[in-house]
């Protein structure tokens, strides 16, 4: 496995896009409508930054109200998230997810609760 982007909740996610687009040389590689929310994704070689910005009430809308903007979760890419999340189970980690369902992009997700990982949200992304 190997880091596959940092979801990052904000207001603006176009704002937030151009800043790190002129700062850190990171183009768009991808954006979307999904889920209630805005997604722009900026590449950072191998990996990305997913920005997330809330269209409707909803996780992230509540996760901007309790804490503001910043890093929501780490998202780890994996060729087998059925076995990802067998092995998470085996450590006794906590599952959001019990199967994967359809995230960004069209890829398979699976999010492990943060109570069990540390206080980090993790996903699992599968392309």
């Amino acid at each position: 496995m190997h880091i596959d982007h940092l979801g990052i909740a904000t207001d603006d996610a176009s704002e937030l896009a151009t800043l790190y687009a002129d700062l850190f040389d990171a183009p768009v590689a991808h954006e979307e409508e999904f889920d209630g929310l805005r997604v722009v994704f900026l590449e950072f070689g191998e990996s990305y930054f997913e920005l997330l910005e809330p269209m409707e009430k909803g996780t992230i809308s509540r996760y901007l109200d309790s804490r503001g903007a910043g890093i929501h979760h780490v998202a780890l890419r994996t060729d087998d998230i059925e076995d990802a999340l067998e092995t998470a189970r085996e450590h006794g980690v906590e599952l959001i997810d019990d199967e994967p369902r359809l995230g960004a992009w069209g890829h398979d997700v699976a999010f492990l609760h943060p109570k069990s990982t540390g206080g980090v949200l993790i996903e699992f992304v599968e392309h």
